[in-house]
């Protein structure tokens, strides 16, 4: 269903207002530029994001990124925040893979470095990472382990070996939710996520060997220690069936209270909880086991990386001076302080496929990243490209700290296949220098990049609507899929 009914009235060249009307308790702000419009109009986020904006105790705006698309509930791209007292929180807000997110490595190589063994890398790598629906870890967890786990996040994995105590600095949040509490897991979700540590997963998901073919802003590229021609990984991955299962569980829980209470809905996926209450709790207790699980994940994605690229490569860690420069997370609600009509305040900040952009000097950041701003990690399709960028001050004054993630669905799975009916994926890419595996052809067939918007043309709304700047562009070489 198509949203051409909602009015939209342009604000600037970057952002369009839906006027707050009915039930709506706040306007709804999109970021778009004319291009992308056309595409964000196809679907039904535009109705989404007014939905949104009905829920109790949002402030400000229920918020649009240029990516965004239809989701369950909330759209996909979508940002909006809670007051604690008389706001709820909603799984709809963070989506089924909760912490789906990016880990960007850099590395000391060159193009010219790998430039005849990139295929043979890529095999390495899709033979060592585990790919594809409800592929299979090599760690086997025990019951206790992944308990542990799911409390201390990439911090378990470090203690484990899998890394070092700097990667934590690295990490978005230091890789840890705090208020974890695994026994508010269900058997169901904890079984999954026994079987599932270390592995990429299907759909979106990939690990890319790419190279960084532009620069944009030469100094903070330096400080992230990024420079042109260099080979970079992007991992994209989450918290696999674990963090499937716990959303799965909650709606079932929410949507028996919103009939048991009677509670209007614009839409029955946007159940939600009081913040507060018990419900609110154990869910928000249940999401950070699954962040926390989704954090260790792509410590151990990278872990097991580095072992391909020393391996495969016969490199030195000296050789391949790999390194991780951030690692950033996408579906996530996050009790946040803001500044709302001029006064600090704490809010409960919801970003599904949107990804927290802090500006530089925000006390939230490391010292590492306080002149930069946190690095922002936007994947492409495996066609394209992807960027790096960093928060800038707009985002605190307009999207609470917030950005877009990706270059956004264009069209659905179903349309996708059918476009690419008959065609030779692999053979498309190889011939544009990109080398693909993939566990499924379907995958493939589902992640053409006409599946996508352009990444370039989002990137832009948000480096000019100030909310993230641009540092740098990376290219695709080697990508695998599950």
């Amino acid at each position: 269903m198509a949203t051409h009914h909602i009015h939209l009235r342009k604000l600037d060249e970057w952002r369009w207002e839906i006027p707050k009307s009915g039930p709506m308790r706040v306007p709804g702000i999109i970021y778009a530029s004319e291009e992308i419009l056309p595409a964000i109009r196809s679907d039904e986020s535009l109705q989404q994001v007014a939905n949104v904006a009905q829920l109790p105790g949002i402030v400000k705006n229920s918020l649009a990124m240029p990516d965004i698309h239809s989701g369950y509930g909330f759209p996909i791209g979508g940002v909006a925040a809670f007051d604690l007292e008389g706001g709820v929180i909603s799984p709809g807000g963070v989506g089924y893979d909760i912490n789906c997110g990016c880990r960007l490595l850099a590395t000391d190589l060159k193009r010219g470095d790998l430039k005849d063994r990139i295929e043979e890398l890529v095999l390495a790598l899709y033979q060592h990472v585990p790919t594809g629906v409800g592929s299979k870890g090599p760690l086997k967890l025990s019951a206790s382990d992944e308990k542990k786990l799911l409390a201390e996040g990439a911090q378990w994995a470090v203690n484990k070996g899998f890394g070092i105590s700097d990667h934590l600095i690295h990490t978005e949040s230091h890789g840890r939710i705090e208020d974890a509490d695994p026994d508010v897991i269900s058997d169901r979700a904890l079984k999954r996520g026994q079987q599932q540590l270390g592995t990429l997963g299907s759909g979106n998901h990939f690990l890319e060997v790419g190279l960084v073919e532009e620069v944009y802003d030469e100094e903070t590229a330096r400080m992230l220690g990024l420079e042109r021609d260099q080979v970079t990984v992007l991992i994209h991955s989450g918290s696999r069936g674990l963090g499937h299962q716990v959303c799965s569980d909650f709606l079932v829980r929410l949507q028996e209270e919103a009939q048991k209470k009677k509670i209007a809905l614009p839409d029955r996926q946007l159940v939600y909880a009081e913040l507060g209450t018990a419900t609110a709790r154990d869910y928000q207790a249940a999401m950070a086991c699954a962040a926390n699980y989704a954090w260790a994940n792509r410590q151990l994605l990278m872990y097991w990386t580095i072992e391909v690229f020393e391996q495969a490569l016969g490199l030195s860690p000296r050789e391949h001076g790999m390194r991780l420069v951030y690692d950033v997370c996408h579906n996530i609600a996050k009790i946040e302080e803001h500044a709302i009509d001029g006064k600090k305040r704490k809010v409960c900040v919801h970003r599904k496929g949107a990804t927290r952009a802090l500006p530089p000097g925000h006390p939230d950041l490391p010292p590492v990243f306080k002149k930069t701003g946190q690095p922002v990690l936007i994947p492409g399709d495996m066609g394209t490209a992807s960027y790096v960028l960093v928060g800038a001050p707009g985002a605190m004054e307009h999207t609470f700290g917030s950005t877009c993630h990706g270059a956004g669905r264009l069209l659905s799975r179903a349309a996708a296949k059918k476009t690419a009916k008959g065609r030779a994926i692999v053979r498309e890419l190889e011939d544009r220098g990109i080398f693909v595996r993939s566990a499924g052809r379907a995958t493939l067939l589902e992640e053409i990049p006409e599946a996508y918007k352009d990444v370039d043309q989002v990137v832009d709304v948000v480096h000019n609507a100030g909310i993230s700047r641009k540092v740098a562009r990376l290219r695709p070489w080697g990508v695998i899929k599950g």
